[in-house]
C-alpha cells in the first residue's frame, strides 16, 4: 500500500483524516500537524489541532463541535470562572487530563512530538501523528487593537475583527520535527487537507525546510481547497484571506501552492475557475468536498488519493 502524508490542522482536516481513515491502511498514514493554535492557558500547554486529530482518529471526538471528547462535561472550567480566572477557551473535564499530562512530560524535559506519539498510542492511534515543529510556535493576527493570539481572536473575540495581518512568531528560529521532512519526501503521495490556508497549511509551510522538501519529494501532491463557492466550509478564512488583500475562492488557494502541488481538490460550484487553476499547473478534479457523513468522507478520501494516481 502507498504510503500517505498529509498537512492537518483543526476540524476539516479532522474529518478529511476520517475518510482516509477507512481507506488506508492507519500505519501506512503520517499526519504533520499545525502547531500555531498552542497556547498556554491555567499553566497548562494546549496544543488544539493535535488534540483535535488525536481525539478524532481516536474515535472520542464530539461530533457535533468537531473538537473535544464527547460526552465530556466543563465543571472545572466553570469552577474557575468563578474563582475569576478566564474561562473563554473551552477545556471539558476529560480533555484536561491531556493538557496536564502534556505539561508534565514538557516540564521532565520530554520534545512535544515525542509526547504526541505517548499519547497516540495511548488513545490507540496508529497512525503516525507529528507536530510541524517542536520549537516554541504562535500564530497572531493583527488587528486594530494589535497583535492577539490566534485562539482569542478565533475564541474568545468570536473573529468578529477586521483582520490587518498575520504574525507567525518564532517561525524563522523555527526547525521541523524529527520525522517531518524524511515523511514527506519518502512518501508516495502528499495531501494538503482542507484547512485554512493560511493559519493552518501556512503555518505548516513556514517552518524553514517544510515548503522546500514539498518541491523536491518525488510524490505526488494533491490538496483540498476549503473554500467552497466564495466561502470557508468552517472557520474565518475568509476573514482572514480578505484581511491579506487576497480573494476568498478555492484560485486563491490554489495560487497559495502552485509552486509543488500537482492536483487540486473543488467542489462542483468552483469548476468556473477551473482553467485559471489549470494555467497554474496544476489538475483540477470537482467532486463533493463538503464532509456531512461518513461516506462523504470516505468518497473524499477516495477522490484525493485518485487524483495523484494512488487509488
Amino acid at each position: 500500500m502507498p504510503r500517505i502524508t498529509c498537512l492537518a490542522g483543526g476540524v476539516g482536516a479532522a474529518r478529511f483524516l476520517q475518510g482516509l481513515h477507512n481507506v488506508v491502511p492507519h500505519r501506512d498514514v503520517t499526519v504533520i500537524i499545525n502547531t500555531g493554535d498552542d497556547i498556554e492557558l491555567h499553566g497548562l500547554h494546549i496544543s488544539p489541532d493535535v488534540d483535535i486529530v488525536t481525539y478524532t482518529l481516536a474515535g472520542i471526538v464530539n461530533e457535533e463541535t468537531g473538537w473535544g471528547i464527547k460526552n465530556d462535561t466543563f465543571h472545572c472550567l466553570k469552577a474557575l470562572g468563578k474563582l475569576g480566572y478566564e474561562s473563554w477557551f473551552n477545556l471539558g473535564d476529560i480533555d484536561l487530563a491531556t493538557h496536564i499530562s502534556r505539561t508534565r512530560y514538557m516540564d521532565e524535559g520530554l520534545k512535544l512530538s515525542e509526547i504526541t506519539n505517548i499519547h497516540a498510542k495511548h488513545f490507540g492511534v496508529e497512525e503516525v501523528l507529528i507536530p510541524m515543529t517542536d520549537d516554541p510556535f504562535a500564530t497572531h493576527i493583527l488587528i486594530d487593537d494589535g497583535l492577539i493570539h490566534f485562539e482569542e481572536y478565533l475564541v474568545k473575540r468570536d473573529a468578529r475583527d477586521m483582520v490587518r495581518g498575520v504574525e507567525f512568531k518564532g517561525a524563522k528560529d523555527s526547525k521541523p520535527a524529527s520525522g517531518v521532512i524524511e515523511a514527506i519526501t519518502s512518501a508516495d503521495g502528499v495531501i494538503l487537507c482542507p484547512s485554512n490556508p493560511i493559519v493552518s497549511i501556512g503555518t505548516i509551510l513556514s517552518v524553514p525546510g517544510i515548503r522546500q522538501a514539498l518541491r523536491d519529494t518525488a510524490a505526488k501532491i494533491a490538496a483540498i481547497s476549503p473554500i467552497i463557492g466564495g466561502s470557508p466550509v468552517k472557520g474565518p478564512a475568509d476573514k482572514i484571506m480578505s484581511g491579506l488583500g487576497l480573494e476568498v475562492s478555492s484560485l486563491s488557494v490554489a495560487k497559495l501552492y502552485a509552486d509543488f502541488l500537482d492536483s487540486f481538490i473543488i467542489e462542483q460550484v468552483d469548476m468556473p475557475q477551473a482553467d485559471e487553476i489549470n494555467k497554474l499547473g496544476i489538475k483540477v478534479v470537482a467532486t463533493k468536498t463538503i464532509m456531512r457523513s461518513l461516506e462523504d468522507k470516505v468518497r473524499l478520501a477516495e477522490d484525493t488519493l485518485r487524483s495523484i494516481d494512488l487509488v
